[in-house]
């Protein structure tokens, strides 16, 4: 099969702003035209091939009445048509809306309501979800983009619109962030090229999916940048499909969240499995890193496993572990071009060892939120985010991540940090999954309650060898009243834990 490639045109050259007609022509200055970029199943595309792809994808998109500036909602599992889609979109000058197919039908239209979007384009299941609304199944979109012609790059600035990411609704309604055509080139430029180092020689997996922050840039941007390939999934592998993916496709960097990295240590031994002789690194975020998780990863891997922490905010990761400075246990050293402060509530600085909330500046931060001018103001600051987590910064300027501001308890009028807790409770050999809530009883008193996954079957006594635990560790106001065995936690698409869903005691 002869390779179509993608040739850099007149209007591309004139469009230097656009991200799309940008890695068009990246692709053939760099000679990767013929390399691969995106492997799903047993198929694999090249980078000419999708750069041709968008371009002809952009004339079906306008065919169905997408404008420059208009909003196009992308409710696509991961795959070639996410892909294709999301640089069409961009191609045509029009902001993509990246949104989980997986949500409630109320939350799609939520988002499309909230966007204006002037059309959705759809994976499978979704073809009754956007009634009000033109609709393009990703089947019809492919199939339309094999007969149609390319369309040259719209001319836009790089602080242009590009697209739009909803914050992942941990304690409320998302909120959509807006980012720039710039802004995926200096998530690469910061993070993918400089802290971890890729070449086009690697190959990616990325457990968390394109349409989230974090694995938007792992999976879509990081590959297109640097000439590598990434391994699409359209649905959240499980620890054997991880495993053969990343033996099938010799796997170099492998990014996940903490709940996903416990579920593929589980059940196995301590040593490195040879299916993993390929991967480099792992890269963790979403929510914090238990160390002694990421020791357990580290030796099933034989490879570094290098924790960071971002936002949707910030589009990708604002404090980062790398290989020339990796701390376990902690989110490591702002990225570069980020400046990070700590906080109180008062808004003043506070010392190295004091704990403190984190506030962010830095190149890809939000201008703000789409249609929430009061949210907006609220949480972006003269340049500043809020990011309402919690952290402590060491003498050695390494930032430890002591979670988010909304997570603390109050029990009898003392405030307690559940981490702590889940911290002790987790290193019994029995704990897959812990989270900690302060639960009202049937009194109306709020008590400390744990909320335990197990690893296999629960052994017998394990509820009271877990608070006999916590005694032996914990001061006496921190030890969890009960312990309740769970088959699972509530979790956001990203992995997160719904904390407010835990403090119902029931979900």
């Amino acid at each position: 099969m002869t390779t179509p490639q993608t040739v850099l045109t007149p209007a591309d050259a004139e469009a230097p702003g656009n991200l799309a007609a940008q890695l068009a022509g990246l692709a053939e200055r760099r000679g990767w035209s013929g390399r691969a970029a995106f492997h799903q199943g047993h198929r694999t595309w090249t980078h000419g091939e999708v750069h041709a792809l968008a371009a002809r994808a952009a004339t079906v998109l306008a065919g169905h009445g997408v404008r420059p500036g208009d909003r196009v909602v992308l409710a696509l599992p991961d795959g070639i048509a996410w892909v294709t889609a999301f640089l069409a979109t961009a191609r045509l000058g029009a902001v993509a809306v990246l949104v989980n197919p997986e949500l409630p039908a109320a939350d799609h239209a939520f988002m499309a309501a909230d966007t204006e979007a002037v059309l959705c384009v759809t994976g499978p299941g979704l073809e009754e979800r956007f009634p009000d609304r033109p609709r393009l199944g990703a089947d019809q979109l492919l199939a339309l983009t094999a007969g149609a012609g390319p369309t040259l790059a719209h001319p836009v600035d790089g602080q242009a619109p590009l697209y739009v990411q909803y914050t992942s609704g941990t304690t409320g309604r998302p909120k959509g962030a807006v980012h720039t055509h710039s802004d995926p080139k200096a998530y690469h430029d910061l993070i993918g090229r400089r802290l971890l180092r890729i070449t086009e020689d690697d190959v990616t997996l990325s457990v968390s999916k394109l349409y989230f922050a974090y694995g938007f840039g792992n999976a879509f941007v990081f590959p297109l940048f640097s000439g590598s390939s990434a391994v699409l999934v359209d649905r959240r592998p499980t620890p054997a499909a991880v495993d053969e993916l990343v033996a099938r496709h010799r796997v170099t960097l492998l990014y996940s969240v903490p709940s996903a990295y416990a579920a593929l240590v589980a059940d196995r031994g301590s040593g490195h499995e040879t299916c993993f002789a390929s991967v480099r690194a792992a890269v963790s975020a979403g929510e914090g890193l238990p160390e002694e998780l990421g020791k357990r990863m580290g030796e099933l891997l034989g490879a570094p496993v290098l924790e960071q922490i971002g936002s949707t905010e910030a589009g990708h990761a604002f404090c980062a572990n790398s290989f020339g400075h990796n701390h376990p246990g902690t989110v490591g050293r702002p990225v570069p071009g980020f400046e990070v402060e700590l906080r109180d509530r008062a808004g003043r600085l506070v010392p190295d060892g004091t704990e403190g909330e984190l506030w962010v500046r830095g190149p890809t931060v939000t201008a703000g939120y789409l249609n929430r001018p009061e949210e907006s103001e609220r949480t972006l600051v003269g340049g500043w985010l809020a990011t309402h987590d919690r952290a402590v910064r060491e003498p050695d300027g390494v930032f430890r991540h002591l979670g988010r501001a909304d997570d603390m308890e109050m029990v009898g009028g003392i405030t307690v940090s559940p981490l702590e807790v889940e911290a002790v409770l987790r290193t019994h050999p029995a704990v897959k999954e812990v989270a900690v809530a302060a639960v009202t009883d049937g009194t109306g008193a709020s008590r400390l309650r744990a909320f335990v996954v197990p690893v296999t079957r629960a052994p017998e006594g394990l509820q009271d060898d877990l608070l006999r635990l916590a005694r032996e560790r914990l001061a006496a106001f921190k030890v969890p009243r009960s312990v309740s065995l769970v088959p699972s936690l509530p979790r956001t698409a990203t992995g997160k834990l719904r904390r407010h869903l835990v403090r119902k005691g029931a979900w």
